[in-house]
């Protein structure tokens, strides 16, 4: 187990998984096993399994749900680890979303979180009821409960308007993050924003960079081709050259794509031949991605975490498609054409993507429909 001074940001493939609720909302344990171990794919998949995120309906279940969530996920990351050995692959972190709708909760989510073997914690403080300071509730009452513990983890601040609890109040600020970044235990920051907001945050990067260890991630996940695509001719040189300027406080260093809980190999590779700049095999990739999407939004916006369990069950992975209450659930009918249309995005990434990039299925099915 490293110390957290040893700590330096995960790069990579971050996949936020959705959380495998029975009709009552209750965890499917073994349903939340298997997807873990579907989105790491034997090392060809994620770099960090991220816990209790949006994606995973965090606001929607109770509190022992998310608990149990992380929990279950560290412990399926450690047992893939361990089959994956020193020789086989990278080893693979387990990040636990720990933010709830009180700061006591959150407080003793991370708390659990620590106990429970996560490699770290994401906290959103904009989406905490009653916190009007998020730097203070940081420097104090997160700072004090790691000082209380055995063990402590680094900490990655979630910038999400969607989930902000005052609309009026958006984002982190710039100097509230740099103030933050100045805590030895706070490692970095996931951004879900438009290229302009990210921006912000990339170009203030060179200021509070101060330990050269402050990672930025997407979360607006398709951006990545368009940060880190090449330009060619006097146009191109200027975009490419612009493109760097707004980023000038260094490259994003990973990416955090909820779609990669059904294609993991495939947003792998789509962040590996990204970085490398590999203009051609960023469009193999990307055709197949843009089709996912193309698919969601055909069954309606906000249903990605609906197609997301959808599409979970239709390759057997797991029994139940249940989503959290308030979470937009799909119709039978709804649910049987993206089925479908999914099994021809699957058909598009074996054809497109080279060996071994295409998503497999790594065992027996869970079970039938729910």
């Amino acid at each position: 187990m490293r110390s957290l001074e040893e700590w330096r940001p995960c790069p990579g493939l971050s996949v936020p998984v959705v959380s495998i609720l029975d009709a009552g909302g209750q965890l499917i344990e073994d349903d939340q096993r298997a997807v873990v171990r579907f989105v790491i794919q034997r090392g060809f998949g994620a770099d960090v399994v991220f816990a209790a995120g949006t994606t995973g309906e965090w606001d929607r279940v109770e509190n022992h749900v998310r608990q149990r969530v992380i929990q279950v996920c560290a412990e399926e990351v450690g047992k893939a680890n361990t089959r994956l050995g020193p020789d086989q692959g990278r080893a693979v972190e387990a990040w636990a979303g720990v933010t709830a709708h009180t700061p006591h909760e959150t407080l003793e989510n991370l708390e659990f979180a620590i106990q429970h073997g996560a490699d770290a914690a994401v906290l959103a403080p904009l989406s905490i009821k009653g916190i009007h300071d998020p730097v203070r509730f940081v420097a104090r009452d997160i700072a004090d409960l790691l000082d209380s513990q055995s063990r402590r983890i680094p900490v990655y601040l979630y910038d999400n308007a969607d989930i902000a609890v005052n609309p009026k109040v958006p984002h982190i600020r710039t100097r509230q993050v740099k103030a933050l970044s100045r805590l030895d235990f706070v490692r970095g920051i996931k951004v879900s924003a438009r290229r302009r907001v990210l921006g912000n945050y990339t170009q203030a990067a060179a200021s509070f960079r101060e330990r050269g260890e402050f990672g930025i991630y997407v979360g607006d996940a398709m951006l990545i081709f368009d940060i880190f695509r090449p330009r060619t001719g006097w146009f191109g040189g200027f975009a490419e050259h612009w493109n760097r300027y707004r980023l000038r406080g260094g490259l994003p260093i990973g990416v955090v794509a909820g779609p990669a809980n059904v294609l993991p190999r495939e947003w792998a590779r789509a962040w590996q031949v990204s970085r490398a700049g590999d203009a051609e095999r960023m469009d193999e990739v990307r055709q197949v991605l843009e089709a996912f999407q193309s698919r969601v939004a055909e069954a309606g916006g906000r249903h990605m975490i609906a197609c997301l369990k959808h599409a979970l069950r239709s390759l057997g992975v797991i029994s139940s498609a249940c989503v959290a209450r308030g979470t937009p659930r799909l119709s039978e009918q709804e649910a049987g054409h993206f089925e479908t249309a999914f099994s021809a995005v699957r058909t598009l990434a074996d054809a497109s993507i080279a060996a071994p990039w295409a998503s497999q299925l790594l065992e027996a099915p869970a079970g039938g429909a729910s």
